[in-house]
């Protein structure tokens, strides 16, 4: 019998207003000490599921109506986000990561629990290892840093949360290939020392899926495909829509929405 995942999502529904259903039945799994990615483009549903699942949804007016979500044994459908974190499950947001007219050290001082303990003295001191840039930058507020360096201090400042399992959202939005290779081999490197589990929301497959373990792919509020890296590479729809192999990247925008409606997910 195969142990129980860290993380079990089951036929989850959430909807906006009552009215507009944005995931629908989306399951998924994810393993201790693994990383996981959550595929799609914008508008699939992918930030959704992760606030969902780390209780932030509520701050848009908006409500998981059907489904579970379990981690751990335990049910965390709409409980607020206070309590998920303090449980392990801890989000990188995708947009506001940082507080702008904070310094680096304030930005990690005020994501320190009040009852701070050993265990994130050594962390705050494991973090500017970590990423070596934000000890000499520590006097330098937030709203200065590049897009690379705000990342490193957002992902710094949810493992003073000592999260075990960190949720991220959109690492390499706006961010150049080569700094997200580097962030997200310094992400795997912390989950190799810390034993974390990583659920990743990535639009940029390619470099997703270079360091996950198992990904799936979201489109219209649903999970169309899953699969290790190297099946979900080798599927047509995601070489030719993902990673930019095949007749897409050279249709017009016509024939590729024509295209859209025939995609192959279930071939």
């Amino acid at each position: 019998m195969s142990a129980e995942p860290l993380l079990r999502v089951d036929k989850l529904e959430v909807a906006y207003h009552r009215v507009l259903t944005a995931v629908q039945g989306v399951s998924l799994s994810v393993d201790r000490g693994q990383i996981v990615a959550l595929l799609g483009t914008n508008g699939a549903g992918k930030t959704t599921t992760l606030r969902a699942i780390s209780g932030f949804i509520g701050l848009d007016d908006a409500r998981v109506t059907e489904g579970a979500i379990v981690y751990r044994g335990e049910h965390l459908e709409n409980r607020p986000p206070h309590e998920i974190t303090a449980r392990g499950v801890v989000l990188v947001p995708e947009r506001h990561k940082v507080f702008e007219n904070l310094t680096v050290a304030e930005n990690l001082l005020v994501n320190v629990p009040r009852a701070r303990g050993p265990e994130h003295r050594r962390m705050g001191e494991r973090v500017y290892e970590y990423f070596p840039a934000l000890a000499r930058l520590k006097a330098r507020e937030a709203g200065y840093l590049s897009g690379g360096e705000r990342q490193m201090l957002a992902i710094g400042a949810a493992l003073l949360c000592i999260p075990e399992l960190l949720l991220v959202d959109e690492l390499s939005l706006g961010l150049a290939p080569l700094v997200v290779r580097d962030l997200m081999q310094q992400l795997r490197a912390i989950r190799d020392e810390l034993g974390m589990t990583v659920l990743l929301v990535e639009q940029n497959a390619a470099i997703a899926l270079d360091f996950a373990d198992y990904g799936y792919v979201m489109e219209n509020g649903r999970v169309v495909l899953d699969g290790t890296p190297a099946r979900l590479r080798e599927h047509q729809d995601i070489r030719e829509f993902y990673l930019g192999h095949g007749a897409a990247g050279r249709r017009s925008y016509r024939q590729v929405k024509q295209y859209r409606r025939s995609r192959r997910w279930y071939g």
